[in-house]
């Protein structure tokens, strides 16, 4: 789906789109997830990285989120992620979820990595993970080449930006017609919310902003986005 001109990254990745169990407070929501399940995701046979992005306090002030959290799962190979199925450490996993999640709503994509400013993710930065709905009148092979060819680079001059990771659903999400409930993830990485706030300010921001309409779904449905902190639980 996407070019591999652009430097697709090796392996395969699992992001799930998370919401807290109704009746759960957020601090309990994040405290069990952290706390609880994931060790027992980290237990999961070949997982190569798993990371969960947890959303910051100060995104709730105005009401819930969309999501409460992003879980990323990285794995050598699609045969690696089919292998973990049926596994005791997958059951136990799976089960786990109602424990802490409205599993109802439960977003799964699975999706190619491509990196377009390699920068080293900042220590104590912040995660901007925004949820990405490609136009819907332009093919998918072409929406996703024009995202990760075009209107990706416009944004890798912003000075402020650590790192630039897009997350692109793979091609068997489209199959018969079907359209998954986001194209994919745009993962940003800042020092700081400022030095995030501060990017706003310069030109190439304006430009991916005025580039966003050949780039986005133009439907009037946004884009969300959610300013998160990183923890990483594997990182082989």
């Amino acid at each position: 789906m996407i070019p591999e001109a652009m430097g697709r990254e090796p392996g395969i990745k699992v992001c799930e789109l998370l919401r807290r169990r109704p009746g759960m407070s957020v601090e309990e929501f994040q405290a069990y997830w952290s706390e609880v399940h994931g060790p027992i995701v980290a237990e999961l046979p070949g997982l190569r990285r798993y990371a969960q992005s947890h959303p910051l306090p100060g995104g709730y002030r105005k009401g819930p989120l969309p999501y409460d959290g992003v879980a990323e799962l990285w794995f050598d190979d699609k045969e690696g992620l089919r292998a973990i199925a049926g596994t005791h450490e997958f059951t136990r996993a799976k089960a786990d979820e109602a424990n802490f999640t409205d599993t109802t709503k439960l977003v799964e994509l699975v999706v190619d990595e491509v990196t377009l400013k390699a920068g080293p993710i900042p220590e104590g930065g912040i995660k901007s993970i925004g949820l990405v709905r490609l136009r819907r009148d332009v093919p998918p092979p072409e929406a996703h080449r024009y995202w990760a060819e075009v209107h990706g680079p416009l944004a890798v001059p912003i000075p402020q930006l650590r790192r630039y990771v897009q997350s692109h659903v793979r091609a068997g999400a489209y199959g018969a017609g079907k359209r998954p409930a986001y194209d994919g993830l745009t993962v940003t990485w800042f020092d700081s919310v400022d030095e995030m706030r501060a990017s706003a300010t310069t030109a190439a921001y304006t430009a991916v902003i005025d580039d966003g309409p050949l780039t986005l779904d133009p439907s009037g449905i946004p884009t969300p986005t959610l300013l998160t902190r990183e923890l990483v639980f594997v990182d082989r």
